[in-house]
């Protein structure tokens, strides 16, 4: 999940501006919003063992021993459906929502094919396919969870879906309203088997920031004081998540292109493993913890540290720090921040996650990447790296196959690198011949505007846009998800230093790990 902006704003002394008033402290706006509730909030705070603020007093609330009744309580309150969960179980809500959005496509394609022959054909059915994946990225983001998930998955297909396509997947925003904060916190106390006064002192009802499949909220442990955030998963992808799939397997027979033989089904099964690996943040907590150990010798890179003890599979619990996103460069200017020592620290972190370690964060954007705000940013700065739900750990003989293929491209040797491709099951039975000769042409280019591995990003980012070639038209070849997301994060960074200072040589600082990598013997 994207920790959003509200996490990468400065924020000073634990206050925040009202939108409606002057400044006030967060643990008052948390009461106020929770007085404004209190219908419904009272007694959920009383079974959490905390004592209500009758009047506007600004104490925070105070813990009490909760009674082993009250926790029995929370324990049996978690264990509810409520019924619209229940009915988004069934798929039915769903399954409405995407007829609303694919009846209409479907209509427009009957009655438009007849003039696709006539004068500007292909320009209609251009237009015809940007509109319809406009409209399902819509219904996709609405629906959340799995199926936004699966618009983002699509956006990175290059080898099946065309560029108007995947633009529309592309602006599908990870960001949604949140749920009300009584379900939240039941699901928190249902997965921690205490009231929320338990563990937390504080625990703000406003979300920093909700998404696809959890939304965040910035708390206080109770034992040590210390702000932490809290990342909780919407408890209807308990009972939902089944019959989503489903409709989502469906989603992909539909409007997957059926060009260059397109194995649908390991694209779902592709789309259906990353999905339960970012459900399962356990396992996000264990790949955070991972990447802050191969990354410890670097004093500019900070990953937050993880509260295991209050971490399950649908609860993560990490340290917040103040901090500033990479993208806001008034806020980074106004603090003197070096851009050019922000994008070294990057170029370093990823170079030797994606060369050495093996395992890297693959969802580099400025949602999950921050400079932390402190006086020394401005000398030294250091970068922050959070939400790592979406990482993939690319095996030995993954990175086998990639460190041949570097080589083949290295000495131009087409057959070898179609070898290669073979041996990962990138080219579907038959297609092997147009592969090759696309592969041939490929090289062939790169060889008509020099080196291939040039001190600098634009001929990193000039790689990219002949593999997406080759990818987007070549009948029969589909690259695994974790090829992509490996050429989506290093893509991702040279573009990122385009944008903020093109003058610094990215390049010179990843290519002592690209030739580490190259020398290994795994």
């Amino acid at each position: 999940m994207r920790l959003r902006r509200a996490v990468a704003l400065t924020i000073r002394d634990d206050v925040r501006r009202d939108r409606h008033g002057p400044r006030v402290p967060l643990s008052k706006l948390g009461r106020d919003a929770l007085s404004r509730t209190r219908p419904t909030c009272e007694e959920r705070l009383r079974v959490a063992g905390a004592r209500y603020p009758v009047s506007g007093n600004p104490a925070p609330l105070e813990r009490a021993s909760p009674d082993p009744a009250d926790v029995a309580l929370v324990a049996a309150r978690g264990s509810r459906t409520p019924l619209r969960h229940r009915l988004r179980a069934s798929g039915i809500p769903q399954a409405l929502r995407l007829l609303r959005c694919v009846v209409p496509i479907a209509t427009r394609e009957a009655l438009g094919r007849p003039f696709d022959a006539a004068a500007r054909g292909a320009e209609r059915r251009s237009a015809r396919r940007v509109r319809a994946s406009l409209a399902l990225a819509r219904a996709l983001g609405e629906l959340k969870g799995p199926f936004a998930k699966a618009g983002q998955f699509a956006s990175l297909r290059y080898d099946v879906l065309d560029g108007a396509a995947r633009e529309a997947f592309a602006r599908l925003q990870d960001r949604v309203p949140p749920l009300p904060f009584e379900e939240i916190a039941a699901l928190v106390e249902a997965e921690l088997g205490a009231p929320l006064a338990a563990h937390f002192a504080e625990f703000e009802p406003t979300p920093l920031g909700a998404a696809s499949i959890a939304q965040v909220h910035r708390a206080r442990l109770a034992s040590s004081g210390e702000r932490v955030v809290v990342k909780a998963q919407y408890p209807w992808l308990a009972h939902s998540l089944p019959a989503e799939l489903r409709l989502s397997r469906l989603l992909l027979r539909a409007f997957a292109p059926r060009r260059g033989a397109v194995d649908r089904a390991r694209l779902f099964d592709e789309f259906a493993a990353g999905l339960a690996e970012e459900l399962d943040f356990e396992r996000e907590a264990r790949v955070a913890d991972e990447i802050a150990r191969n990354l410890s010798d670097d004093p500019q890179v900070v990953v937050p540290r993880i509260h295991h003890e209050l971490t399950t599979r649908r609860v993560l619990v990490m340290s917040y720090v103040d901090a500033i996103s990479i993208s806001d460069r008034a806020a980074l200017a106004a603090r003197g921040v070096p851009l050019r020592s922000v994008l070294e620290t990057l170029a370093r972190a990823y170079a030797k996650q994606v060369f050495v370690d093996g395992l890297f964060h693959a969802d580099p954007h400025p949602g999950n990447l921050f400079v932390i705000d402190e006086p020394e940013a401005a000398v030294r700065p250091r970068v922050l790296f959070v939400d790592f739900g979406l990482s993939k750990h690319l095996d030995p003989a993954l990175r086998g196959e990639m460190r041949a293929g570097i080589h083949a491209l290295l000495r131009r040797d087409v057959d070898a690198f179609v070898d290669g491709m073979d041996r990962m099951e990138m080219i579907a039975p038959g297609a092997r011949a147009g592969v090759a000769r696309a592969v041939r042409s490929m090289f062939e280019r790169i060889a008509g505007e020099g080196q291939v591995l040039g001190l600098g990003g634009g001929q990193v980012l000039a790689l990219k846009d002949h593999a997406k070639r080759l990818l987007e038209e070549t009948p029969g070849l589909q690259l695994p998800n974790e090829l992509l997301l490996y050429a989506k994060t290093l893509s991702y960074l040279f573009a990122l230093g385009a944008a903020l200072d093109p003058s610094v040589d990215l390049m010179r600082i990843t290519v002592p790990y690209l030739l580490r990598f190259l020398a290994a013997r795994e």
